[in-house]
């Protein structure tokens, strides 16, 4: 069986954002987080993303409607708990199984693509995804082979405790925490699962599954992120302002790089569902926001704001226009 299903885990509350709204639903390039990192799911998967939201959670189904389907997990007890949920609505339907965080808006299309590639190449019984980052990271570590394969993932608090502990953390490679699973090994071992003890109480941890798989003689296997931005997670405020900085740069270069000239990027604020035409020029201080879309030969700002506006072709938009088409 080749379908492909995605499920994301969206039952977290965030509580370190100190808001009244779940974090996913906070506006990252123009709209709610989880909507970009759905929206990639969507490409990809054979089947509707299920997504996996806490009791009492409506703002996800708010936002995506019929687009998804909704399982809800009563206790907050892992990762590992969260993807039994799932269970029901995929078991039988989908030979590959990615399981991803809702906090990951980043994260594109072509990537969830490379996952379900290699696992349906190669037989793995886990494909998951990792980046090359800082070693004084609190993600867990990768610990390959000779030939490459994974071994284990070692998170930090269990290197410490081990002889080999200051080599496991000198390794640069970390878990991301999103998964291509074969769905026959997913099910059939998921409710093997050891509950751990967390800071919150008792959990479920998927990362167990690349033990079980080695320990069974299945292949598990790691692809690195191309692009590091794609693993950045906003848990906070303040890694909210890195994720919307990567978003501005993500955008920035894609329209440097389909004739659009932008004098400063570096103070241009362009959203992602945005159009422009072909040598259009946009000066710093501007807001491109919304659905706004702008023709060619257009000459922007400097210190405009344009939102869910139509700018036609070869307009000039003077300094310190306000344009709102909501």
């Amino acid at each position: 069986m080749n379908n492909l299903a995605i499920v994301i885990l969206a039952a977290g509350k965030g509580t370190r954002m100190q808001s009244k709204k779940q974090k996913i639903l906070h506006d990252v390039g123009g709209k709610p987080m989880v909507a970009h990192l759905f929206a990639s799911a969507e490409k990809v998967a054979s089947l509707k993303p299920v997504l996996v939201v806490g009791p009492g959670e409506t703002g996800v189904a708010d936002l995506l409607g019929t687009r998804g389907q909704y399982v809800v997990q009563p206790e907050r007890m892992g990762t590992g708990h969260a993807t039994m949920m799932a269970e029901p609505l995929l078991k039988g339907k989908a030979g590959r199984v990615i399981v991803t965080y809702a906090d990951m808006p980043l994260l594109r299309a072509e990537t969830l693509q490379r996952l379900a590639d290699e696992q349906a190449a190669t037989d793995a019984a886990i494909v998951l995804l990792s980046v090359l980052g800082d070693t004084a990271s609190s993600f867990g570590r990768i610990v390959r082979d000779a030939s490459g394969n994974v071994l284990e993932i070692c998170e930090v608090a269990a290197a410490r405790q081990r002889p080999d502990g200051d080599a496991i953390l000198a390794i640069p490679e970390l878990n991301v925490g999103v998964y291509c699973f074969s769905a026959e090994f997913l099910w059939g071992n998921i409710h093997t699962l050891p509950l751990r003890q967390a800071r919150s109480g008792h959990e479920y941890y998927l990362t167990d599954l690349v033990e079980f798989a080695v320990q069974q003689g299945r292949s598990v296997r790691a692809i690195i992120a191309e692009d590091s931005a794609e693993c950045l997670g906003a848990g906070t405020r303040a890694e909210l302002v890195q994720v919307e900085k990567a978003f501005r740069h993500r955008a920035n270069a894609h329209w440097l790089a389909n004739g659009v000239t932008l004098i400063d990027p570096e103070t241009t604020y362009l959203d992602v569902d945005i159009t422009i035409g072909q040598d259009t020029i946009i000066w710093p201080n501007t807001y491109v926001q919304g659905t706004t879309t702008i023709g060619a030969d257009c000459v922007i700002g400097p210190s405009v704001v344009l939102r869910n506006a139509v700018i036609s072709d070869g307009a000039i938009v003077k300094p310190f226009t306000h344009i709102d088409g909501s």
